[in-house]
């Protein structure tokens, strides 16, 4: 089925590039690409990053970006914004920035073809089902190249795809890729060490381990030594970083919710809700009657990231799309997310057209008159509209979470183990028998226990 699935990716990824060009047209003018919802990022930070200056991420400085001095992502993420530098250097002065646009989006395109690919191959006996899930999505189409997350997320795929395969080292080294690219895939570490200890899979755990760290120190050991205060630039603006417009925090605090302006306490709030909620899947992982899926598990631990984050850009819908359709491959629910995404998607963006216009904005009855009649909102939409799209998509994406915890608490009811399938995306851990969990050292503390009484 790779040919199918090869095909529709492409044209989603062609129809994304196409969704971008009314602002393209207009060289992305902030107000006409929030009005006609097809913002980037990476056109606007060519020229704001000093690349059009011919800058190098992390060891040159640029000016007129406030407290941010260097490139502030991770270093996988700069090395390519440098690649892609360095292939327009043949184009115009006035062609450059665009062009830049043009050969990112054709790089995270085929990036794109190979999540679905990658998917698709660790879903088993669904495997075209599930592709054609991620390639048709409307947010794969809307999200492709707001940013450069579709490098990790790709990255991410094949890391999957290589366990599945099992091949821990080399799920390793592209992990550590992945997150030499972005933070996210850090996280993944903790569902394959919880599921490999439950199953007694030491040597793939370590294997994968030493994957990870050598492969993430390659990339950054070089820009750590030469380039500290660049390298670092992501971490301390993560640090420092305020609510984002995508945040619940920011629905709670123009709810009456106090101090989130402390940063400190914005970020002890948020990490200290992730780590309850870790706890609560590292025990998921270790009690349930069946060993979960690592699409499963992989899948929570990321929504318990991103649920009380500061930060939560329509992009990251990308991060979750994979592991969405791996861990729970019912069209309903998922379609029912897909709604969520896309209405925040364009509700963020009219939000900020009327912060940036200074208008109060479309409330929702003007706004359904507005789109009935073909139009769109001039003036953008007002905060309670706003409000409307953000918990829309935290609703549904908290929703999902629920349904994939209630599946690997009954496992009959998990679409993906019908026919005696385990865990098609397990590799090493597909049929392995459990060897330590909650359950089995219960029941060896009561053999303990009985085996005095006995004698």
């Amino acid at each position: 089925m790779a040919p199918l699935l090869t095909g529709v990716a492409a044209l989603t990824a062609v129809l994304g590039w196409v969704q971008k060009q009314p602002c393209a047209s207009a060289s992305f003018d902030f107000v006409k690409t929030t009005t006609r919802a097809c913002y980037t990022d990476i056109y606007p930070l060519y020229f704001v990053r000093g690349l059009n200056d011919n800058k190098v991420p992390y060891f040159d400085t640029f000016s007129g970006a406030g407290d941010i001095k260097y490139v502030e992502y991770p270093v996988l993420s700069g090395a390519l914004m440098h690649v892609v530098n360095v292939l327009v250097q043949p184009f115009g002065l006035d062609a450059r920035g665009m062009a830049f646009f043009n050969i990112t989006a054709l790089l995270l395109g085929m990036l794109a073809v190979v999540t679905v690919l990658a998917t698709a191959y660790v879903a088993g006996a669904r495997s075209l089902r599930t592709g054609l899930m991620v390639a048709l999505s409307p947010a794969l189409l809307l999200t492709a190249y707001i940013n450069w997350d579709l490098l990790a997320v790709g990255l991410s795929a094949l890391a999957v795809f290589a366990w599945a395969s099992r091949r821990p080292a080399w799920a390793g080294v592209l992990l550590g890729l992945a997150i030499a690219a972005k933070f996210y895939p850090l996280l993944f570490l903790g569902p394959l060490v919880l599921l490999c200890i439950r199953a007694g899979q030491w040597r793939a755990m370590g294997r994968l381990l030493a994957g990870t760290a050598s492969a993430w120190l390659a990339v950054n050991l070089p820009v750590m030594l030469f380039a500290w205060d660049g390298w670092i630039e992501f971490y301390r603006f993560s640090q420092e970083r305020n609510i984002d417009w995508g945040s619940i925090f920011f629905f709670l605090q123009d709810r009456g919710l106090s101090g989130l302006d402390d940063t400190e306490k914005l970020n002890l709030l948020g990490t200290g809700t992730f780590l309850v909620l870790a706890l609560g899947i590292a025990v998921l992982a270790l009690a349930a009657p069946r060993r979960p899926r690592l699409p499963q598990l992989l899948f929570l631990v990321l929504v318990a990231f991103m649920l009380p984050n500061k930060v939560w850009s329509p992009q990251y819908v990308l991060w979750l799309l994979p592991l969405v359709v791996l861990a729970r491959p019912k069209l309903p629910a998922f379609i029912v997310w897909q709604i969520g995404e896309i209405l925040y998607f364009f509700g963020i963006w009219w939000f900020l057209l009327s912060v940036t216009v200074r208008a109060e904005g479309a409330n929702l009855s003007e706004l359904i008159n507005t789109l009935v009649g073909f139009d769109l909102p001039a003036e953008g939409i007002d905060n309670n509209v706003y409000y409307l799209a953000l918990l829309a998509r935290f609703l549904t994406v908290a929703m999902l979470a629920a349904l994939v915890v209630w599946d690997i608490l009954r496992p009959s009811w998990d679409v993906v183990r019908q026919d005696g399938v385990d865990d098609p995306a397990g590799g090493v851990l597909d049929h392995a028998p459990d060897v330590i969990s909650l359950g089995t050292l219960r029941r060896r503390e009561r053999r303990k226990a009985v085996a005095p009484a006995t004698a």
